[in-house]
């Protein structure tokens, strides 16, 4: 019978039980004789087995020698998780390890019934495991009794706090009894962390295991360069390439996973969706149908990332790339775990290839770059495992030889094979049609030969307000280009001439198809040869480097200004125009010298009145009467005595102050 050195018995019959037959260096690590009762800062990667670690680690201190749990007053371990699914993930390890001793495992969660949970506390628990907000809603209602605590764990410390939780921490550990054994687990140990566990830990001991700085030896990464329209198809062909158990596709957005899910459902494939917007029952039913075989594909946004744990997951799809290391660790770290096999897909657009190449090697991954499978490939893995079924080789029954040779008889050998052929191939999503994308070379600058450029014509224009940062994005966006594979864009009044790389000219005009439309209203139309040089184009749009300033050229004029459509004269500060007698300058002759009087802008006529403001009076003049009689005697307007409200003399009076309103009249009964 397998021993494990350090467990409590009970526990250790848990693990020969589950078929443990090591285990892993983290949960050797924990198990040393100077952590029995220490507190610890441990940092590994996901799916390590950090949860069976501290669940073995903490077993002398709760157990405290004996076999058995006695009745439970009050809990005695507790463990905090950032997310539901990784708190649901733990309670079900725990359970299963803590099974011979009696424990019970009580979880608090949102989005699960509290009326429940506190039932369930007020009975005896002896471990519980929760996320930061429900936990300090028990603990606020009284129901979460904290005074026994003998051990407080800290799972995915970091996660914690990129979430937000650091004041629902501080809550919980504060509430806690000041001799208790503090444990972190995180993947990284950020400032944020070590500034926590210096606050929160007594003399801490950092465990550091040897398997750190090999992240996911287990998963193979690839980058898959695309064009920047297929990435829908390109996950499609991945898929069905791969054709696993399990797969689970991350998108940046809930709005981009309820878009792939009605998609991926039209095509055939089984699919779930797990994101923030479910309520905790549909996420559960979602994993649940997971695990159980009636759904292989999880379209998920980076909330899943943490604590799902779907023993036959064999790849993820990278949708929308991750924002930085930490996130792609931790989506790649769902499959390739317990020693099994994976495989990370990152979906690069053209424009991304720069930055996936920094997350890479800030992650310290290296990834193998290439193109998604074509539609080629992927039906030749589907007759490569067509072949390799195991049926085929099954020897037959007795019952089944009689049948068989009946078939046979009946309908041949090849007609019964190809029956069977499209028995395999029933209800499979046909493969997509990618573009052809040719990976880029891996230099620090990619320069490219305009010598023998082709010329295209498009049939926009100034009148049209094109310019060439619109144009630019317009034709890497539809005709599979990169910005280094455009050259000179020339704007006339209704067309504009662009210069393309011999190589991937071709690749250009095959991504736009049959048709000339690049854009709603927007036709391309290839050229012969350059075209000529028009007067009215601005010199700055011919090249890349429009909108950078230029330099005065002298003996030019009439250039037209590209941006407004302005006919400005150029000319260099040196060239000073001459001037005329009297140092007139000859453009502002209108202008009058220094010595000159100012021009008298207030000459008066008759009587001293301004010719401008003829009609005003003078101050002696009386004012206007502004109450002039009508024709009937009338004034145009009432007086203040008039108005339908009384103002009252005085703040203080008996009247109240304001104005009276008027009364209402009684509604009709």
């Amino acid at each position: 019978m397998t021993e494990f050195k350090g467990v409590v018995p009970a526990l250790g019959q848990a693990l020969i039980k589950r078929g443990y037959a090591e285990l892993t260096p983290v949960q050797n690590a924990v198990l040393a004789p100077e952590l029995q009762e220490a507190d610890a800062l441990v940092s590994a990667q996901t799916g390590s087995g950090k949860t069976v670690a501290f669940g073995l680690t903490l077993a002398h201190a709760l157990l405290e020698g004996k076999d058995r749990f006695d009745q439970a007053k009050a809990p005695l371990a507790l463990i905090v998780a950032p997310t539901r699914e990784l708190a649901l993930q733990v309670t079900r390890e725990l359970e299963w390890l803590y099974e011979m001793t009696g424990a019970s495992v009580v979880s608090c969660v949102g989005g699960m019934d509290g009326r429940t949970e506190r039932r369930n506390l007020e009975r005896g628990a002896h471990i519980v495991v929760g996320t930061p907000g429900r936990l300090c809603d028990h603990i606020d209602r009284r129901a979460f009794n904290t005074s026994n605590l003998k051990a407080v764990v800290l799972d995915e410390a970091d996660e914690m706090l990129d979430l937000g939780f650091r004041e629902d921490l501080e809550f919980i550990l504060d509430a806690a009894p000041t001799e208790r054994r503090t444990l972190m687990f995180s993947a990284t140990v950020p400032r944020s962390i070590a500034t926590l566990a210096k606050r929160y830990q007594r003399d801490a001991v950092r465990v550091v295991t040897s398997e750190e700085h090999k992240q996911h030896v287990d998963i193979d990464y690839r980058a898959l360069a695309i064009a920047p329209k297929d990435q829908e198809n390109a996950i499609i062909n991945v898929l069905r390439y791969f054709d696993a158990k399990n797969a689970l596709v991350f998108c940046g957005t809930r709005v981009m996973v309820n878009h792939m899910t009605a998609r991926f459902n039209n095509r055939g494939f089984s699919v779930v969706a797990l994101s923030g917007e479910l309520s905790q029952a549909e996420r559960s039913h979602a994993l649940q149908a997971m695990r159980d075989g009636r759904a292989k594909v999880c379209i998920a946004t980076d909330v899943a990332a943490r604590g799902i744990d779907l023993p036959n997951l064999e790849l993820v799809i990278h949708a929308d790339l991750p924002k930085n290391p930490e996130s792609l660790l931790h989506r790649s770290g769902r499959t390739g775990r317990a020693g099994r096999k994976g495989v990370s897909a990152l979906i690069v657009p053209h424009k991304a290839r720069k930055r996936t190449e920094r997350l890479l090697r800030d992650a310290g991954i290296e990834a193998t770059w290439a193109t998604p499978p074509s539609a080629d490939d992927i039906l030749k893995r589907d007759d490569e495992r067509i072949l390799a079924d195991p049926a085929l080789s099954e020897p037959l029954q007795e019952d089944e030889q009689v049948f068989a040779r009946e078939l046979v008889a009946r309908h041949g050998a090849e007609q019964i094979a190809a029956a069977f052929i499209r028995q395999c191939r029933a209800g499979q999503s046909a493969p997509e049609e990618l573009q052809d994308t040719p990976l880029p070379e891996r230099t620090t600058k990619q320069t490219n030969n305009f010598t023998d450029g082709v010329w295209i014509s498009l049939s926009v224009g100034r009148n049209q307000k094109a310019e060439p940062g619109w144009l630019l994005a317009m034709l890497c966006r539809v005709g599979n280009l990169s910005k280094p594979d455009v050259g000179a864009i020339r704007i006339d009044h209704t067309q504009t001439y662009v210069e393309l790389e011999p190589g991937s000219a071709d690749r250009f005009f095959k991504a736009i198809g049959d048709g000339t439309a690049v854009e709603k209203n927007v036709t391309v139309t290839r050229l012969d040869h350059a075209p000529e040089a028009f007067p009215d184009t601005r010199p700055d749009s011919r090249d890349r480097s429009y909108g950078k300033k230029k330099k005065f050229e002298s003996g030019k004029s009439g250039a037209r200004d590209g941006a407004r459509g302005r006919i400005s004269k150029k000319r260099t500060f040196d060239d000073k125009p001459s001037q005329s007698a009297g140092d007139v300058k000859p453009w502002a002759k209108n202008k009058k010298s220094r010595d000159d009087k100012p021009r008298d802008k207030t000459s008066q006529s008759a009587g001293d009145e301004k010719p401008w403001a003829k009609n005003k009076k003078s101050r002696d003049d009386k004012p206007r009467d502004k109450t002039r009689a009508t024709s009937t005697g009338k004034k145009p307007f009432k007086s203040k005595d008039a108005s339908p409200f009384t103002k009252s003399s005085a703040k203080g009076g008996g009247e109240k102050s304001g104005f009276t309103p008027l009364k209402r009249k009684k509604p009709n009964k």
